[in-house]
């Protein structure tokens, strides 16, 4: 017998509700680059379309326009996927090949963080929605977020650790905050990651009968 063609389909099943976390974590995944792009001038509007929700359902999960760039510069900030990345990294490698890929990642970073941070101070935006210092003049939960790196940083240089002049705890800090720095100088002329990588390792000293 044949089919009845005028036959209902059944009903579509709605999708779960998406968790008001979930939701603003969607949301800030889909400003950032724009953010970047356009700084404290993006509109609301233009993210909601790049999210693929309506205007009004950021201001259910944010506050204000305000409130959605502080939680910008924080994931900008976060250290999760950098940590990721540098346990990732294969210890099977020389030291230097280590320390070079785990450069890259610290270096790609802090350019995400410069990219943000940039594109509100530009604007005039970032005294307001960046995280305010405490009573010990520390912004708050900035050690927690080079603590992770750091930690990742020094488990690089464990396999090697009978040949190190330093614990690599130690070694990891200086690394750390060696990187840190070279991205912020803003110099012309920028140290390679071989250039940090190599002069961490060895000084500024050629040794004798090394070419310049």
């Amino acid at each position: 017998m044949a089919e009845n063609s005028s036959t209902p389909p059944p009903p579509r099943r709605r999708a779960p509700a998406m968790h008001p976390d979930q939701r603003r974590a969607m949301i800030v995944a889909a400003a950032l680059p724009l953010v970047v792009e356009y700084g404290a001038a993006v509109t609301t509007a233009k993210i909601a379309r790049a999210a693929g929700i309506g205007e009004g359902t950021i201001f259910r999960v944010f506050e204000d326009k305000d409130t959605l760039l502080a939680a910008c510069m924080a994931e900008a900030v976060r250290p999760d996927d950098t940590v990721a990345h540098l346990e990732s990294i294969a210890l099977d490698q020389p030291l230097a090949a280590r320390l070079a890929e785990a450069a890259d990642v610290v270096r790609g970073h802090m350019a995400r963080i410069g990219a943000v941070a940039g594109a509100l101070a530009a604007a005039g935006r970032l005294e307001r929605v960046a995280p305010k210092p405490g009573k010990d003049g520390r912004l708050p939960d900035r050690e927690a977020s080079l603590a992770g790196p750091r930690a990742a940083l020094a488990a690089l240089f464990e396999p090697d650790r009978d040949a190190l002049r330093l614990a690599p705890e130690r070694l990891a800090d200086a690394f750390q905050l060696m990187l840190m720095s070279a991205g912020r100088l803003g110099a012309p002329d920028p140290l390679t990651t071989e250039e940090l990588v190599d002069l961490f390792l060895h000084g500024a000293l050629a040794t004798p009968g090394e070419g310049r």
